[in-house]
This record gives C-alpha cells, structure tokens and sequence, in this order.
C-alpha cells in the first residue's frame, strides 16, 4: 500500500525535518532542501550532511522526496529558464549528497509562449540538466498542474509529451496532485470515475513512472483550474477517491504525501485518517 507522509519543515536544519516527521509516524516525508522562495542557496556543509543522514538512518521513514523551488520555470524567457535551470541543478546534486532520490517539479508557465513552444523549451531544459547531472541516480518528479492560467501540465498529454521528447528517460518521472489534477477537470469522485483517470494516468504517463502522489481535497470546483487545498473531506472532491487510492495495490510502496492545511492538528488529522482508510476501517 502507499507510504503515508507529509510535507514538513526543515526549520532549524534538514535533521529537523526527519525528526518532525518521526513525532507524526510518517513512513514518507516531503520538504525542501532551501529557500523555495530565493534563488541563492548555500552550499549544504558536510556536518549538514551528516545530520541528515543519521536522522534518516535512525528514523522509520521509508522514503523521501524534495520539492524544487516554485522560482523555476524551465519554459521561462532565456534569463529566467538559465537561472531555472541552475537552480534545479544545483537542487539536483543536493539531493544526490542527501540520498533523496527524488525532486517533485512544477514544469513551468508558457506566458508569452504557446504551449507548444513552451512545452519545447522544457523539455530542451530538462534535456541539458539530465546530461548535467548524469553522474547522480536523482530523478526529476513533474509534477500534475491545475491548469490556472498558462501553467504546463494540467493535461497529463503534455507530461507524457515531455517525456516522450526526452525519450523516456527512466530519470523523468511525475508526481500526481489530487487537488490538481480535480482543478484541471479530472473527475475521481465515484469508483468508476477515479478507475477512469488512473487509466488514462498509467496509460499515458506509465505506472512505472509515477512515483509519488501528493493527496489533496480541493476548495475549488471541478475543473476550477483553482490550485487550493484543503484537509481531505472538506473540499469538493470527499473521501471516496482517496480511500480507493489507499486501497490500490498498484500504487504500492509509493510516497503519498500530504500537502493540507496545518493548522489545528491538520497533519495529525489527516495522516490519521489516511492510516484509517488505509486499514480500511472507516
């Protein structure tokens, strides 16, 4: 069955995180290895290494991946796609030094461009920075989109036409979003419903490929193209799908990672019904 997780803080160090998601029994874990917000980042030192290593050793998480910077956009005019494409180099080789064998990635926004173009431009990139980055087993997670406003990757197509100009490549993976994928007009609320999308995802992207989900309800109706989330139960999308994903043997040993609100226990409510529906004892 999927590794339950969440997103946590690396506040005060990377150890730290491991350490937060130990005190919530998470067996998967997500965080960022920097600033998601600033282009710098300093080098990680080797005490930093170190730390998180041992934590990791000592802790029960199973699996953890990082998410890259929301900065980068590889579809980006040539000054924004060069630092874009620094950034999750750099990100890259952090995670090779960590042992994280996975970066969660946002494509990107076509703005100016058409989709098409775009689409180009990112996989072009993502073409350099594998070549780059060669040396490491890290792969690149992109992620499902919700579709707002000129965003790549709303229509899991375009992922697998990223992929295919990358000539599936086995380091090119994807993450699915369940708030996002909802947002973008995928319907999952029925049992016939999500058996739809998760054909069309195997289909099109390659069960191999999708290593991760992130598990969402969403505030936005369906196909809102509106990327906000909310504790599962309390949005548009309900319970159903995700205690038929819970359930799915095809996602077994895949990090199913919470990214829900945090406030008034979220993480501790939402890992435990996750734990529930998993043991199927709603």
């Amino acid at each position: 069955m999927p590794l339950i997780g969440t997103h946590v803080s690396a506040a005060g160090g990377l150890f730290k995180a491991v350490e937060r998601a130990d005190a919530l029994k998470c067996e998967s874990m997500q965080l960022f290895t920097s600033n998601q917000l600033q282009w710098k980042s300093k080098e990680l030192s080797s005490e930093e290494i170190k730390d998180f290593k041992n934590a990791l050793e000592k802790s029960k998480v199973l699996k953890v991946v990082s998410h890259a910077s929301y900065l980068i956009n590889l579809a980006g005019t040539d000054d924004l796609r060069k630092k874009s494409e620094d950034t999750l180099v750099k990100e890259i080789f952090r995670c090779s030094s960590l042992g994280i064998s996975d970066v969660v990635l946002h494509p990107g926004f076509a703005r100016e461009f058409s989709s098409e173009v775009a689409i180009k431009r990112i996989s072009d990139s993502l073409s350099k920075i594998l070549k780059i980055t060669e040396k490491t087993k890290v792969s690149v997670l992109l992620e499902t989109m919700s579709g707002q406003g000129t965003v790549i990757g709303h229509d899991f197509s375009q992922l697998s036409y990223i992929h295919n100009k990358l000539n599936n490549n086995p380091r090119i993976g994807f993450c699915v979003d369940t708030c996002h994928i909802f947002a973008a007009g995928y319907d999952i609320r029925t049992i016939e419903l999500y058996n739809d999308v998760t054909l069309q995802l195997i289909g099109q992207l390659g069960l191999h490929n999708i290593k991760c989900w992130h598990l969402n309800d969403s505030l936005g109706e369906l196909g809102s193209t509106k990327d906000r989330h909310a504790s599962l139960g309390n949005g548009r999308i309900g319970i159903v799908p995700f205690e038929l994903f819970m359930q799915d043997e095809r996602f077994k040993f895949i990090p199913a990672i919470l990214e829900t609100p945090k406030d008034n226990d979220g993480d501790i409510k939402n890992l435990s019904l996750l734990r529930k529906l998993r043991a199927n004892k709603l």
